[in-house]
């Protein structure tokens, strides 16, 4: 049988409770004391109270979960997402707390499950889709939430940190319509579950799958519907998940058929820089890409984007996690974004 902790304290003739301050409230006992209990806890080869154990006790893990739908891999391979949870892990350590990644499975009782055993304080909720469940089942285990953008059933006292993904979105388009730009593509991951990569076709936007998706290609309908091009005239490519050799690959198909589009506009820098790796190998006239985020790469590449703030956003919804404001307002922060115009934008070739 495994020593315990009463085993300790009958070798020592002391009580529980003085074996176990010897290990969490050592200034309640002689040095003397604490070292006989230490040695004895050595001699019969006990570890020292179960930290699980004892962070129930206490009610406190010492952790706070950021919550993802993707990968395991995806949180050190994505830049944003890299650049996300350095701001989080920023103020993690000035608040002495650690992190726990929780990537949630595809199949939904596996989800669940990750959600409900996770040993956290709290939860981050980062780029997680419509599943209205995933937030109900955190708040049904008392846990404080944050997320990465507001629900559409958001109350008062919920608490998030995002941006306005549709006016950001719509900003960029914008540009690129002002540039003749007419004939051009969409192009973003998550936007039907299961699609081959390359176009599909949707009645509406609100067909989108995923929410941020949605909401950045409404922003690029929007300002195109200003100059007189409907969404039945947009073209929307899929790619298979937020990588470059994805972006590559959806856009191949448009990029070789008889009227390419002019511009494609991509929901994500890491999709952009595919397409403009497809592009320069299929060695075709030039086309306007625009991406989302500005990555380090995307300056490098000379790609014109929208640049939000990735580790202030972060940092934010760690800290309204660990030290909350006490006017729930003030847990509602939206950033601010800009446009960053670079070469990989100019007017339609020939105009």
């Amino acid at each position: 049988m495994k020593p315990t902790l009463q085993a300790v304290a009958d070798a020592v003739g002391v009580s529980r409770s003085t074996v176990s301050n010897a290990y969490s409230r050592p200034d309640q006992l002689s040095a003397a004391l604490r070292q006989r209990i230490l040695d004895a806890a050595r001699q019969l080869g006990y570890p020292g109270p179960n930290p699980t154990a004892r962070s129930l006790r206490r009610g406190y893990v010492g952790a706070i979960g950021v919550l993802f739908e993707s990968r395991l891999s995806y949180a050190f391979t994505d830049p944003f997402a890299v650049r996300f949870l350095a701001g989080v892990a920023e103020a993690a350590e000035r608040h002495g707390t650690s992190l726990l990644l929780v990537p949630l499975p595809a199949d939904e009782p596996a989800a669940r499950r990750a959600v409900e055993n996770a040993a956290v304080d709290g939860f981050c909720v980062y780029c997680v889709g419509d599943e209205g469940w995933v937030v109900d089942v955190l708040r049904e285990r008392g846990l404080p939430v944050v997320t990465t953008a507001p629900r559409d059933d958001a109350g008062p006292d919920d608490r998030y940190v995002g941006i306005d993904e549709r006016a950001a979105a719509r900003a960029v388009a914008a540009h690129v319509a002002g540039l003749g730009h007419r004939r051009v593509a969409l192009l973003g991951d998550a936007v039907r579950p299961g699609a081959a990569p390359g176009e599909v076709r949707l009645a509406d936007v609100a067909d989108v799958a995923h929410p941020t998706t949605r909401a950045r290609l409404a922003g690029f309908a929007d300002a195109f519907a200003e100059v007189g091009v409907a969404w039945s005239g947009l073209t929307v490519l899929a790619a298979t998940d937020n990588s470059r050799s994805a972006g590559a690959t959806a856009v191949a198909a448009a990029l070789a058929a008889p009227e390419p589009p002019t511009a494609v506009l991509a929901c994500a820098d890491v999709l952009a820089l595919g397409v403009l790796d497809a592009l320069a190998e299929a060695g075709r006239p030039p086309v306007s890409v625009t991406g989302f985020d500005d990555i380090a790469e995307a300056a490098t590449a000379g790609l014109t984007t929208v640049r939000q703030p990735a580790e202030e956003k972060g940092r934010i919804a760690a800290r309204l996690l660990l030290d909350p404001p006490a006017d729930p307002a003030a847990g509602h922060v939206l950033l601010p974004t800009a446009l960053v115009v670079r070469s990989s934008t100019g007017p339609v070739p020939g105009s």
